[in-house]
């Protein structure tokens, strides 16, 4: 079946019989031939046809993009079979986000490297969401809700943020009782568009938008917003991941510890607008460098733990 459901694709892309018979030098009947028994299989017409074009039914269109995604799934079946006696060795490809990346990635190499001699890591660190279809890189670290894609998603943790202020704007303003009084405090805003996911909302208040906080200091870096709080401007609503480091040493202080930020608590789905954003590693299937990446994010994903360090105090990176 899968000789025919790449048949199927060639005909798809190309609309034509003929042009595909020529790409794969043999007769037009054999192409055909290929069609009707995969339309026999599945008991559907996946190509409507006539003397003047081919087109895809209903069927075709719903059928293309997990017949795509079929193919991907063996290659990489393909690619993981072959590594498998092999010990793992050459470049591995890698883009994080820069606060991430620095603070979260890079403690995982040493370990990584270590246990892996014969293999390389070159990381491209950017805030800029790479297409792993166009530019080479075998994962990409995703921060956010993601779309659907034919990407191979796993999850590495959740995104939690957490509103802080530091001791000293706390000794000056007061501590907020609850996120509703956030509106009368001086509030670090994001001041690029689009907002990320999640921010400056609160389960407890049932908003399925931002709260509308305003304050007199506001930067497109997630970095300098946590500095901004350090030095005492102002209240920030910021990842735990980011703030976790100054959370443990005291230069900021957690406003709502008892809040929970999940998903599930505010009844929200987590793809919902004010739902919880999560971090996953992703790759594009059917790469050469499958089983690499696999280990990777599978020493990742160990490294980080569950519950993530991060939001542990106590706890330092697992592995």
């Amino acid at each position: 079946m899968l000789d025919a459901i790449q048949t199927f694709l060639a005909v798809a892309t190309e609309g034509s019989f003929t042009a595909v018979a020529r790409q794969q030098d043999t007769a037009v009947s054999s192409i055909t031939r290929k069609i009707d028994t995969l339309e026999a299989d599945l008991g559907v017409k996946l190509l409507a046809r006539s003397s003047r074009a081919i087109r895809l039914t209903d069927a075709g269109e719903e059928f293309l993009p997990r017949a795509r995604r079929m193919l991907a799934e063996m290659d990489d079946a393909r690619h993981v079979l072959a590594d498998l006696n092999a010990d793992p060795s050459g470049l591995l490809s890698v883009t994080v986000p820069a606060a991430f990346g620095r603070r979260h990635v890079v403690p995982a190499l040493p370990t990584f490297l270590a246990k892996y001699p014969l293999m390389e890591i070159e990381m491209h660190v950017s805030d800029q969401r790479v297409d792993l279809t166009t530019q080479r890189a075998d994962v990409a670290i995703r921060i956010g809700v993601l779309p659907d894609s034919d990407l191979v998603a796993t999850r590495l943790a959740p995104q939690r943020r957490l509103a802080c202020a530091s001791p000293a704007y706390l000794e000056r303003h007061g501590a907020p009782a609850g996120p509703q009084e956030l509106l009368t405090h001086n509030c670090l805003n994001y001041a690029s568009t689009p907002i990320p996911t999640g921010w400056w909302n609160f389960p407890e208040l049932r908003r399925t938008t931002a709260l509308p906080v305003r304050g007199s200091f506001k930067t497109d870096d997630t970095e300098t917003l946590l500095e901004a709080a350090i030095a005492g401007i102002g209240i920030v609503h910021l990842a735990s991941w980011l703030v976790c480091d100054a959370l443990r040493d005291g230069r900021l202080v957690s406003l709502f510890p008892d809040s929970s930020p999940a998903a599930a608590s505010s009844g929200l789905s987590p793809n919902s607008k004010g739902g919880n954003a999560e971090i996953h590693a992703v790759r594009l299937p059917g790469r050469s460098h499958t089983a690499k990446a696999q280990l990777f994010i599978a020493h990742l994903k160990e490294h980080i733990g569950n519950p993530p360090y991060w939001d542990l105090p106590e706890l330092g990176p697992a592995g």
